[in-house]
């Protein structure tokens, strides 16, 4: 069985991300994520819901690119956050891909 990782806060789960080689920021490759979701499999999902606040809501992603680059994309899941990579990236955990992941969910 794989570990399951258990972060207080979205930060917390990038620091530890980071550690485990999750180095690259793929926010910055949303349209390449976008047109190219075959070339990426998610690895770990965490998702954070804030109790009172719907800005507090995110979803960590662990993504590894068929290069081998290893890297985090966060997105707001909030109606006003959404954006296609994101969209694709939530597609992409709903279908499955060659991996396994976990999905975690936090609650603040």
């Amino acid at each position: 069985m794989k570990p399951i990782y258990h972060y207080a806060s979205v930060s917390e789960a990038l620091e530890q991300l980071n550690k485990k080689g999750f180095i690259h920021d793929f926010n910055l490759l949303d349209e390449t994520i976008r047109k190219n979701p075959n070339n990426y499999e998610i690895e770990h999902v965490y998702r954070y819901e804030g109790d009172s606040d719907p800005d507090e809501e995110a979803v960590v992603y662990g993504i590894t690119c068929n290069s081998g680059e290893r890297g985090v994309y966060v997105a707001g899941f909030s109606a006003n956050s959404e954006n296609e990579a994101s969209t694709v990236l939530a597609k992409l955990c709903i279908e499955g891909n060659n991996k396994q992941y976990r999905t975690l969910t936090s609650t603040n």
